[in-house]
């Protein structure tokens, strides 16, 4: 679980590609999330191609950093067919969550880029990406081997924990 705790928010990247492997490490996380009536309402698109990162990086005023990178993972909701829709976007939630744990045990680094709930930035990275109907751009998540390093930090705060007995 120590990836939970040294997991950062990392914006800057070497110039060096990420191995398919990872990658794929990557993406198995990210499926093995929970999701509600096990519905996995999800789809990936790894991104490598620079002429699309760079639209990627420029699809919002917090993306930028996006540019850097050699691989911007886009999860994306699949709206068609679901058992439980309005649920959807948590399941997004966890699986890019870890997406994220899975960036560091592979030595990585990586940064959420927040897109959904935005309709403006839904519609963008969908239009860029070319996603058709039924499927919905719900994050940004730029990876790759950090550029820079940060400490963890400890957020735990014990006033906001009420123990009901």
């Amino acid at each position: 679980m120590n990836e939970i705790f040294m997991r950062r928010s990392i914006r800057q990247y070497e110039p060096r590609p990420v191995e398919p492997e990872k990658i794929e490490r990557i993406l198995r996380a990210a499926m093995a999330a929970p999701s509600a009536g096990n519905q996995q309402p999800w789809e990936f698109y790894v991104v490598r191609d620079r002429k699309k990162i760079a639209e990627l990086a420029k699809s919002h005023e917090y993306a930028g950093c996006a540019a850097g990178a050699p691989v911007v993972i886009v999860p994306c909701v699949k709206t068609d067919g679901l058992r439980f829709p309005e649920l959807a976007e948590i399941d997004l939630a966890i699986a890019t969550e870890n997406i994220l744990l899975e960036i560091v045990a592979q030595g990585l680094g990586g940064v959420w880029l927040a897109i959904a709930p935005l309709t403006e930035r839904v519609e963008k990275v969908s239009a860029i990406l070319g996603l058709g109907a039924g499927l919905r751009a719900f994050a940004l998540v730029p990876l790759g081997y950090p550029a820079e390093t940060k400490e963890p930090q400890d957020r735990f705060r014990p006033e906001r924990v009420h123990y009901v007995d």
